[in-house]
């Protein structure tokens, strides 16, 4: 049994923590739930410490260690779940890493247009009559349905260029920390979690749906033969519980990954994860896979939980991603 297997065993009757009101069930396809798009209570006695402002043009959080510029830092980009730049969560997730000696830059992936919240909160459900459970029901498919949407609005072609000049400006504004890393760093959580895979590949830009799918290409139109190839765009990467990933995302990997997913994840299926496997140790990528059984889709980000065996899974994922990071 891994570290990680040990680290986060939980008794079958933790897994009632793990269902949310309002998180997408079956999957047919790739999507986003609950824990894609709200945040759990922040731990008490945190708070977030750094500062949103522009970066070439495009709105982030920035988090720099206390000692910085004086001691030499490195480059860290970080990818947010659907909650977004302004998450007090995803904020002292930034902060963490930046206690670790990183410059962390977290882009506004969605243009300001964070995800709808999926969910109906259990106190509304509850002590209501049948018929206002159904009504309630009805709320959240309709949520749902603005899920869908939302994600059909911040594809591929939408969020890489956001990404291309963020990292074109850290270059430049932070060529030293980009310099002491020789490379930018990047780590990326739920929907961020693909980001990095796609920034950590050489690709062929071509046209892709939300779920990853990639498009046929016009060849009467050309685009095959003027297509050109990107990236990778980072040194190392690090993810956690992606989600909207494909087999087609682990194609092209030029760069070392650590994954931290979640047993039985309908967000990110075992058979995606065990291809993604295949295919990296196929084309000897360095790559490290670690699976934790017992915990909820987007435990790793900052959020309070009841469950010990969950707090300890927090940790351990963050020590996983930070040692592949300062490893690299």
């Amino acid at each position: 049994m891994s570290e990680a297997d040990v680290a986060t065993k939980a008794p079958e009757s933790d897994a009632q923590e793990t269902v949310i009101p309002g998180d997408t069930p079956a999957q047919s396809g790739p999507t986003m739930g609950e824990h894609c798009t709200s945040d759990r209570p922040t731990p008490a006695g945190l708070s977030s410490k750094g500062e949103l402002r522009k970066l070439g043009g495009v709105d982030v959080y920035l988090a720099k260690p206390d000692s910085y510029p004086t001691n030499p830092s490195k480059l860290l980009l970080l990818l947010s779940s659907g909650t977004g730049i302004k998450s007090t969560n995803n904020q002292i997730q930034a902060d963490k890493f930046a206690n670790e000696g990183f410059v962390v830059v977290m882009p506004d992936l969605f243009d300001g247009n964070p995800a709808p919240n999926s969910s109906v909160p259990e106190a509304e459900a509850e002590g209501t009559s049948l018929l206002d459970k159904f009504k309630l029901k009805a709320v959240e498919i309709a949520k749902s349905f603005m899920i869908d949407e939302w994600l059909a609005r911040h594809t591929e072609e939408k969020v890489m260029p956001i990404l291309e000049k963020v990292i074109d400006a850290c270059r430049g504004e932070f060529a030293d920390a980009v310099g002491n890393g020789g490379g930018i760093y990047a780590v990326g959580y739920c929907f961020g979690g693909r980001y990095v895979l796609l920034l950590a590949s050489e690709r062929t830009q071509v046209q892709t749906g939300w779920g990853g799918t990639q498009k046929p290409t016009d060849e009467e139109a050309g685009e095959g033969a003027n297509a050109t190839k990107k990236g990778p765009y980072i040194k190392a990467g690090a993810l956690a519980h992606a989600t909207l990933v494909s087999p087609d995302d682990f194609h092209g990997l030029k760069v070392p990954v650590s994954l931290v997913c979640v047993e039985s994840d309908p967000m990110f299926p075992d058979e995606v994860r065990e291809t993604g496997e295949n295919i990296m140790s196929k084309i000897n990528l360095e790559h490290e896979v670690q699976v934790y059984p017992g915990v909820p889709h987007g435990f790793a980000v900052i959020g309070d939980y009841n469950d010990a065996n969950i707090k300890d899974a927090q940790v351990t994922a963050f020590e996983q991603m930070l040692r592949w990071l300062k490893e690299h």
